[in-house]
């Protein structure tokens, strides 16, 4: 498991937070995700072998929230 965080922009009230995390919570590989509002972030706790930040930041920019992962360690190592 590995823990990524996106900014997410756009969001303006705790409808789109839930929307969010409701998202989230249903991709195959997230066992946990959490969204704040301000800052727009939402964080989730993934099977890397099962879910790629690429398919996390497209299930939030298709609900009309553009997001981006946020570079660690891990994951950019992962894509070099």
């Amino acid at each position: 498991m590995q823990t990524l965080s996106f900014d997410v922009n756009g969001m303006t009230c705790g409808g789109c937070t839930s929307s969010v995390q409701r998202a989230l919570s249903e991709l195959d590989g997230i066992n946990h995700a959490e969204v704040s509002l301000s800052p727009g972030v939402a964080t989730v706790v993934a099977d890397p072998a099962r879910v790629t930040p690429a398919q996390i930041e497209s299930a939030i920019s298709q609900l009309g929230y553009p997001a981006k992962a946020r570079p660690t360690a891990h994951s950019e190592q992962a894509r070099a």
